[in-house]
């Protein structure tokens, strides 16, 4: 019998809180998948994401520094961890650390390290204050949006829309605003959290849906898996969702990825209005927290994603469960103080 190939992959986005990052089923993927064996390095923010403690799912575990400190110092600390691990692959799992991996992407390639990550370009015209010219160039149904950058401009873009309107940050966070008190209260704490611009968007009235998908870059759809929600919480996360049959939500994905050569993981998250008519609320270019319904309805997304970045042949899944259900839980791990120093202290675990 062959040995399987081993990969040493890192893995952000370990925070499995209330708003969970996807990092914890990306890597539960990845332990499943037949092609393969796997090492895994999660790469952290904070001391106290929960997957660094995870040690059935992470082996070693590295703090690296935030987006904002700039590209210089996350290829240094890449570098630092590299030289110990001898990474293969690495799949960041954060929206607002895409582009400093894109950045860097050609660095990592020439370390032997690889990354499966949207264009630039695929990146830039999907963003939120960008999706009205990008309906309108590939012809999807969008919401009207406007970007918002101080107090002034969002009474006048206000103005402009009716209420109920959607008051959503460049990288996270959304409310419903019913006034403008309302929009000023969201805009301010938005803001503060994720700096400007802001997004106004047109509220569209209808049942929310979404597919997480991952596409070749050449406009092939390898995966695609639709999915309603049937537990929310408080911030709107998807606490609990079935995997549906729709062949007009399956006709739009292939038609992104047809249209935009999507190269990498997404998600789309869909509205369906009264006509029955779809409109793109956002398309996050990265794998979604909820990524292991599709697992565990046929489709192991991460492991595709690492054959495609590693330019292993990757055969398009044809079909997926319909019915599998995901149900999400907190429960407490007992983890010893000197793990939580030495990552603490010394950026390792």
């Amino acid at each position: 019998m062959t040995e399987k190939k081993r990969y040493n992959i890192a893995v952000s986005g370990l925070n499995a809180i209330d708003s969970p990052g996807p990092g914890v089923p990306v890597i539960r993927g990845l332990r499943e998948a037949e092609s393969f064996d796997v090492r895994i390095i999660g790469l952290s923010y904070e001391s106290l994401e929960p997957g660094l403690y995870m040690h059935e799912l992470v082996d070693k575990s590295y703090q690296v520094p935030y987006p904002s400190a700039g590209t210089s110092a996350l290829l240094e600390r890449i570098r630092y961890i590299h030289a110990r691990e001898g990474l293969d692959l690495i799949i960041p799992n954060f929206d607002a650390e895409l582009l400093p991996f894109m950045k860097i992407s050609a660095e990592l390639e020439s370390m032997g390290i690889k990354t499966f990550l949207p264009t630039y370009k695929q990146y830039e015209e999907r963003e939120k204050f960008n999706l009205p010219a990008f309906g309108k160039k590939y012809d999807f149904h969008v919401p009207g949006s406007e970007a918002v950058h101080d107090a002034a401009g969002l009474k006048k873009a206000a103005s402009r829309f009716e209420y109920p309107m959607v008051v959503k940050g460049k990288f996270y966070d959304a409310n419903i605003a019913y006034n403008l008190e309302q929009a000023q209260t969201y805009f301010h704490k938005i803001s503060a959290k994720w700096g400007l611009p802001v997004i106004i968007q047109e509220f569209v009235h209808g049942t929310e849906f979404n597919v997480v998908g991952l596409g070749d870059g050449h406009g092939n759809t390898i995966a695609a898996v639709p999915m309603r929600k049937q537990y929310i919480t408080d911030k709107g996360k998807a606490w609990g969702g079935i995997s549906i049959s729709d062949r007009n939500m399956l006709d739009l994905t292939d038609r992104f990825i047809s249209s935009t050569k999507w190269r990498g993981g997404f998600e789309l998250e869909l509205m369906k209005n009264k006509k029955g008519e779809f409109f793109i609320m956002e398309i996050n270019p990265r794998i979604p927290a909820w990524v292991y319904l599709a697992v565990g309805a046929g489709q192991n997304i991460p492991e595709a994603l690492v054959k495609l970045a590693m330019g292993i042949e990757t055969e398009p899944f044809k079909t997926y469960a319909v019915g599998k259900m995901f149900i999400r839980y907190s429960w407490d791990m007992i983890v010893d103080l000197e793990e939580f120093q030495k990552i603490s202290t010394f950026g390792e675990l």
